[in-house]
């Protein structure tokens, strides 16, 4: 039997829409849940409907869900100028 190699981190991940806003959320893989809010209607978050994501700007990891969870909490408390300082943005 082949065990596959299960992912044990959790991404933390800052995505910029179409029209320049940013989503924060966490994942096991941020690529497919990327791939889902761009391209699944059932699990595209609700953010999304109105301005599509563009691209993953910024990630982060950590071993546990809960500590993942505290920074996207921490992430989302930022104002957007903290935001596109810790991005690298200029906009």
């Amino acid at each position: 039997m082949v065990l596959k190699n299960k992912k044990t981190s959790w991404d933390v991940y800052i995505i910029v829409t179409k029209s320049g806003r940013f989503y924060t959320g966490i994942s096991l893989d941020m690529r497919r849940r990327f791939l889902e809010h761009k391209n699944n209607r059932v699990k595209k978050a609700k953010f999304f409907r109105s301005d599509p994501p563009l691209k993953i700007i910024y990630s982060e990891q950590y071993s546990t869900r809960s500590e993942a969870l505290k920074r996207e909490y921490q992430i989302k408390q930022m104002s957007k100028s903290e935001k596109r300082l810790l991005v690298g943005a200029t906009k």
